[in-house]
């Protein structure tokens, strides 16, 4: 089993790294592989809503979004970890998952999403909803800890005093072990949930 840990700060060992490797120590002694990959510090555009994806499987813009999209396919998890900032998510990582999920058409049913957000005081809640929303539009169970998955701290070691916050990252990291192993084992004896074809219904017609 595989999990991604998407690192959408620009500090590449900053207070979301701290939380994201926390994390990588229980996976490790799961068994679990894990790849960390820092997208924070990348110049990441917004998508172009081009439809090239559509027609190549690809996104138009030739950067990390498509060297990641075949990792993401492979991978039962992700971890997507963002520092707050405006109450929001990092806009290069928000650009960065806006393209990767859409240009990405496999099925991502059943592959286990969760979130992490960093912040000096608050925010956090509000980007926790923020990135969980695209695990649940993709049809992802999302792995939950002992609270809103968050941790607090200006500077990495400030992170790492945060006792309560590093706790959350080490229960998140062996509940979503769990439920990606759960997962497994249920795909083997009972297979996913049916799907019905797409129903899109605008509001106006």
């Amino acid at each position: 089993m595989k999990v991604l840990l998407i690192n959408g700060s620009p500090h590449s060992n900053g207070c979301t790294y701290t939380a994201l490797s926390e994390m990588d120590k229980i996976f490790k002694a799961e068994g679990i592989e894990t790849e960390l990959i820092q997208v924070g510090n990348l110049a990441v555009r917004g998508c172009l809503a081009c439809k090239y994806c559509y027609t190549h499987g690809e996104c138009a813009i030739k950067d990390v979004v498509n060297e990641v999209a075949p990792k993401f396919a492979e991978c039962d998890g992700i971890v997507v970890g963002s520092p707050v900032y405006y109450a929001s998510a990092n806009a290069t990582l928000v650009a960065f998952l806006d393209r990767l999920f859409c240009s990405t058409h496999f099925d991502k049913t059943m592959k286990v999403g969760a979130a992490v957000a960093s912040a000096r005081r608050g925010g956090l809640t509000a980007t926790f909803d923020e990135l969980n929303k695209y695990f649940a539009i993709s049809g992802m169970p999302i792995a939950s800890g002992q609270y809103w998955n968050g941790i607090h701290g200006n500077t990495a070691e400030q992170a790492e005093q945060d006792g309560e916050g590093m706790q959350m990252m080490r229960t998140l990291a062996r509940n979503m072990a769990f439920l990606m192993k759960s997962i497994a084992l249920g795909k083997e004896k009972f297979g996913i949930p049916e799907k019905e074809p797409r129903v899109n219904t605008n509001f106006i017609r």
